[in-house]
């Protein structure tokens, strides 16, 4: 059960007020609102109103089974699903009118089966392996899956709505793979041109590209993580983004003890002097990175600290040193910063990663709390 002592809350105008703002950095582009992974950890469902109520024009997600969670929830606009395994229900999808990314040539003979099976065209976004060599359609596989594509789209089983590949290093402005990849999809753009395609988008630019690349918005946008207010960009933060999460928890318990006492698992903190210990009530399983031990800041009591020791499954300690905390007192371990607390960014900084593994890994047990409309 998840706890009522600690809180993910969510500023869903914070949602909305990003998306119009990226809406306003990529015109004419339209925006897609990624919403994968439960909205990066804010919720999907709410976050993904937000999204709408701030000009997000298109929703992507991972896979189908998030697709078709927004159209259970009365979410009609056109999304996307991107990452189709074996086995992946594209049946529902195509009845469910839920665009499918294309990686693998085999998906066209495989979609075009689900559309004679609902009696439905399908929507299929082609992606184009530029240079992440991760998803997408290889340079040999390209003009051989377009020309399937094409013949498919000739025989009222599918329509080509979207061409489109992702970055590797946009978040590394310079990087020559960048340029690169850029020149890798308008070869295949023309590819698709020649031979015959009309696609309803172009999509190419993430949320590092959409803030910095103006060439790569082309027909639409897909800001992931800008959407909820964090910078992908290494460096200072100009954006005027904000932050949508915050995530704070009361102060368990307090105690004394003296100095050179070792403080949890491992005794990988030792207190140098008599001091005080507050215990936070929250760890691993609820989405802390236990590499956070002796590293994470943390706000507590109105003043910065960092965690203790070891971070553990359901709790980590802070030193108080002799600062006294009231009953009411509360952790704060990330948010806008607005009243001096660590954001989620600074996290990423602490620990060696990314913002977005921050924000995503907090799991279901916290409770998400919505403010604003969405």
């Amino acid at each position: 059960m998840p706890s009522s002592f600690a809180e993910a809350r969510v500023d869903l105008g914070a949602i909305s007020e990003n998306t119009a703002a990226l809406a306003r950095r990529a015109s004419p582009a339209a925006v897609m609102g990624v919403v994968k992974a439960d909205g990066y950890g804010h919720g999907m469902i709410p976050a993904a109103r937000a999204l709408l109520a701030g000009g997000a024009e298109w929703l992507g997600t991972a896979f189908i089974e998030e697709a078709l969670e927004l159209r259970g929830a009365g979410v009609t606009c056109p999304v996307v699903a991107w990452i189709l395994p074996p086995h992946a229900p594209l049946a529902r999808a195509v009845a469910a009118d839920i665009d499918l990314g294309v990686s693998t040539p085999a998906l066209i003979d495989d979609i075009a089966g689900a559309a004679r099976e609902t009696g439905r065209r399908a929507r299929v976004h082609l992606k184009a392996d530029t240079g992440l060599n991760r998803g997408g359609l290889t340079p040999d596989q390209w003009p051989g899956t377009v020309a399937a594509a094409a013949r498919a789209e000739a025989a009222g089983l599918i329509r080509v709505t979207g061409l489109f590949s992702h970055f590797a290093c946009a978040d590394e402005p310079g990087h020559p793979s960048i340029a690169a990849q850029i020149s890798a999809f308008h070869e295949a753009l023309e590819i698709a041109d020649k031979a015959g395609l009309d696609p309803e988008v172009r999509h190419l630019a993430n949320s590092a590209a959409t803030l910095t690349l103006p060439e790569t918005r082309f027909d639409l946008v897909r800001p992931g993580i800008a959407s909820y207010g964090l910078n992908p960009i290494p460096g200072p933060d100009d954006t005027g983004l904000r932050p949508a999460m915050t995530l704070r928890s009361a102060v368990a318990l307090v105690k004394r003890v003296p100095a050179d006492s070792g403080v949890s698992y491992g005794h990988r903190y030792t207190t140098d002097r008599a001091t005080g210990l507050a215990l936070i009530p929250l760890g691993y399983g609820d989405g802390v990175p236990r590499n956070a031990t002796n590293t994470g800041p943390v706000q507590v009591g109105g003043r910065r600290r960092t965690i203790a020791g070891t971070v553990c499954m359901d709790q980590f300690m802070v030193d108080l040193g002799d600062d006294t905390l009231g009953p009411d007192a509360e952790a704060v371990l990330f948010g806008p910063g607005d009243a001096g607390e660590p954001t989620a960014r600074e996290w990423a900084e602490a620990l060696g990663t990314i913002p977005y593994e921050i924000v995503t890994r907090i799991s279901p047990r916290v409770p998400r709390v919505y403010d604003g409309a969405g």
